[in-house]
């Protein structure tokens, strides 16, 4: 057992290292609410019916299709699932975070066609705005994954032969609506006047030679699935409609195309190309080595946790795992299939010419305060509204006005009346004092129970209600006015809030990184005591230790006055 402790404890000092969030780098049904802590101590998170709460956590977002750039929903796509995964890794957790680009497909080859470009610079140049993105807004994925990468054609192709030996692939032909947009086939019965059910135009494919996956067969069996793991597929909602869709009976799904070239050939047949979701759902195995089931595979696989938007829900809750059924590959734990976004209230299109930048955002507000404002504003789940007005309010209300505020006028008081540093001497704590500083404890349980369930705005909700009551807490003790009274309990209140922010400061980490950090800076905490782990009474902020004169972490957004008529 020491040598195993440490091990683990190597293991975790090396995680934290790598994805320390100083670095630029980069509950569903609770079955038990404790949480978890391994044999050598390690802080695990909340066990759920579909995690342990301890093993290896694969996390992954879509692979983002290259027909154009980045708008606001990969950026709130990327940024929960950052949020979620630097939560594991803090808490002492092995995380494999991938994000990538899907780069095949029909629609590819007519963008590219359109920029007159060859489909390959077309996808490279595309491709290399998303991983900008997650650079700009500190995404911390470990592996960034393109379906033109030599090594996931070939896990594709040897994934496709094996349906094949298996006896699920056939060819035929097919004839059908087919919408380039959505590279998606829909029964006549599913258009909506005359649309996708997303909108989206369809064609007419008639009479076109393709390779069929046997998704017919898979109708039972998947039913089986939601039925026996409840907690598959959320939300409910979400789950009731893919339910519903089986339900009404599955055909036959095509799964190769001939009319365009761009895509990864069929094994022994090259007048074919792969259907584009078949090429892109592998993207989770061949990230980890498929077919090789060692190393990575062995590790991360099944995947703890698949997030996607709610308009690709059917191709991750009904065909990826009926094509890992017929693989016989361990299915994923869990999907989540997150809302879309509206501004002002408007469905956000190009005709609209409301369309929303994510740099734009970064580069008006500020890193840390777009992912606040994409992770605070919605349920995740739900549809959201964007606003300017919303986000500079709540930058100004939460971060502003409350954390920062809070941060600036207790550690002016510090630097200002307790010699510059932390006080050293203080006295008993009162009942309030040690029921602000029980609930500051309690934190880090109330918060893994919310991310372990995909609740992140109650995460954050929880972070920023443990800010107010701690603003409530310094207006009820007035320390200023205690300087000339009582300077020991003037000194112990400051040193409770000290102690408190040093909490907050941690457990922000996985949402706003970097302003945490700064946070933690000047309450002068090691880099090395900031993960879960130091969420303990024996790392009580260190009286006497000196600080620096204070400066402000959250700058006011200003608002324009409106011009005079």
């Amino acid at each position: 057992m020491p040598i195993l402790c440490f091990l683990a404890g190597a293991l975790r000092q090396g995680a934290v290292r790598a994805f320390s969030a100083t670095s630029n780098m980069p509950r569903a049904t609770i079955t038990n609410r404790r949480m978890m802590r391994s044999s050598c101590g390690l802080q695990m998170t909340t066990t759920t019916s579909f995690d342990d709460g301890k093993s290896p956590f694969q996390i992954t977002t879509p692979i983002y299709y290259v027909n154009d750039k980045p708008h606001i929903g990969h950026a709130y796509t990327s940024t929960a699932c950052d949020v979620i995964a630097r939560y594991m890794r803090l808490s002492g957790r092995e995380v494999f975070f991938l994000s990538g680009t899907d780069e095949h497909g029909q629609k590819v080859e007519l963008s590219a066609e359109k920029k007159g470009v060859e489909p390959q610079r077309f996808a490279d140049d595309v491709s290399a705005s998303f991983r900008d993105l997650l650079t700009t807004l500190n995404i911390s994925n470990d592996k960034f994954i393109r379906t033109t990468d030599p090594d996931h054609k070939e896990a594709v192709k040897h994934f496709w032969k094996h349906l094949v030996d298996k006896g699920y692939i056939y060819k035929g032909t097919y004839s059908g609506w087919y919408s380039v947009r959505d590279e998606c086939f829909y029964n006549e019965s599913e258009l909506v006047e005359g649309k996708a059910p997303t909108g989206a135009e369809v064609e007419w494919v008639a009479k076109e030679e393709s390779y069929f996956f046997k998704l017919s067969e898979f109708e039972d069996k998947l039913l089986d699935l939601y039925e026996n793991n409840p907690n598959f597929i959320a939300p409910q909602s979400r789950k009731n409609e893919v339910v519903s869709f089986v339900k009404s009976g599955l055909r036959d799904l095509s799964v190769s195309r001939a009319s365009f070239t761009w895509g990864i050939p069929v094994p022994d047949d090259e007048e074919q190309v792969m259907y584009v979701w078949i090429d892109a759902l592998a993207n989770y195995i061949s990230a980890l080595g498929y077919p090789n089931t060692d190393g990575d595979y062995e590790k991360y696989w099944p995947a703890s946790l698949h997030v996607v938007g709610k308009d690709i829900l059917r191709f991750h809750a009904v065909y990826w795992p009926a094509f890992l059924m017929a693989a016989d590959i361990p299915l994923p734990k869990r999907l989540f299939a997150h809302g879309w976004w509206t501004k002002d209230g408007e469905k956000i299109s190009k005709s609209l010419g409301n369309v929303i930048d994510p740099n734009d955002l970064v580069e008006k507000y500020g890193v840390d305060q777009t992912r606040f404002f994409m992770m605070t504003e919605v349920n995740f789940g739900s549809d959201g509204d964007f606003s300017d007005s919303a986000m500079i309010l709540r930058i100004n209300t939460n971060l502003a006005n409350e954390l920062g505020n809070l941060c600036q006028r207790t550690l002016s008081m510090v630097f200002k009346n307790c010699g510059k540093a932390v006080p050293a001497e203080i006295g008993e704590f009162t009942p309030e004092d040690e029921a602000l500083l029980q609930s500051a404890r309690s934190l880090q349980e109330r918060t893994s129970t919310f991310i372990s369930e995909q609740a992140i705005q109650k995460y954050a909700n929880a972070m920023i209600e443990m800010v107010w009551d701690t603003n409530k807490y310094i207006d009820q003790m007035e320390p200023w006015a205690l300087k000339k009274t009582d300077p020991e309990r003037m000194a112990t209140v400051l040193y409770v809030i000290l102690e408190v922010l040093r909490y907050v400061g941690i457990l922000y980490q996985p949402l706003i990184p970097d302003s945490a950090n700064k946070i933690l800076d000047l309450l002068v905490i090691p880099e090395d005591e900031r993960d879960f782990e130091h969420l303990t009474e024996d790392y009580m902020i260190k009286k006497g230790t000196a600080i620096t004169k204070p400066v402000g972490v959250f700058p006011r957004i200003e608002v324009p006055e409106p011009a005079a008529v």
